[in-house]
């Protein structure tokens, strides 16, 4: 954690979830330009709000401007309740997101198991209100059935994967996307959790969000 990290308790489903704020510094430590909601990897795996994969999620947001809000799941360190194969993630996900980004801009993203439930989010909160980002990294495409994304999110969503991933096969993601349309940033000698090149995925991350502004800014 750093000085802007406050830890929260959120209520849940299946009862309280654990979560950690991080906030932009500076003058837009008042006024971030929304909030992001991240998700983690797979609960039976060992993935926790604190992997790094998922700091590093955290990071570029705040680097972007955003606030960071990260959780863990039902059944995950503190959090009460138990795996329940990504149907009771999600509703922890959405959970999250109307208690503590109810209002504003949204962004969704996850890595892995968290790209799946992040994507099923999407989906499910798309005809209500406008994702401004939506950002999944080592999407889980060989191991669960991923929704597609919403044709008015796609221009807005950041795919990125390693060109080694040795947990979900760089093709299996490219067959997920093909159909869609979805462009996907394939980081050289990268694997599944991204070791050594960190920095690199932040700075992908950043220049994805800083690319969407841009773009509708024109």
């Amino acid at each position: 954690m750093n000085a802007q990290t406050q830890k929260l308790s959120i209520e849940g489903p299946a009862g309280t979830l654990e979560a950690l704020w991080d906030s932009p510094a500076g003058l837009q430590a008042s006024q971030p330009l929304g909030t992001a909601v991240i998700a983690h990897p797979h609960p039976l795996f060992g993935g926790t709000m604190d992997n790094k994969v998922v700091q590093t999620l955290a990071r570029a947001f705040v680097q972007a401007g955003w606030s960071a809000l990260r959780f863990n799941f039902r059944g995950v360190g503190h959090s009460n309740g138990t795996y329940d194969e990504g149907r009771g993630e999600l509703e922890d996900m959405l959970a999250v997101v109307q208690a503590r980004a109810a209002n504003g801009p949204l962004a969704l993203a996850g890595f892995s198991f968290g790209a799946f439930v992040a994507g099923s989010a999407a989906a499910r909160l798309h005809a209500q209100r406008r994702v401004e980002h939506l950002v999944l990294v080592g999407a889980a495409a060989s191991r669960f059935d991923l929704d597609q994304v919403p044709v008015s999110i796609r221009p807005r969503t950041l795919l990125v994967h390693g060109e080694v991933d040795e947990t979900v096969p760089l093709a299996a993601v490219m067959d997920w996307a093909r159909p869609q349309n979805l462009p996907v940033t394939v980081l050289p000698g990268c694997s599944h959790f991204f070791h050594g090149q960190l920095p690199l995925l932040r700075q992908v991350i950043v220049g994805g969000i800083a690319a969407h502004l841009a773009t509708l800014a024109t």
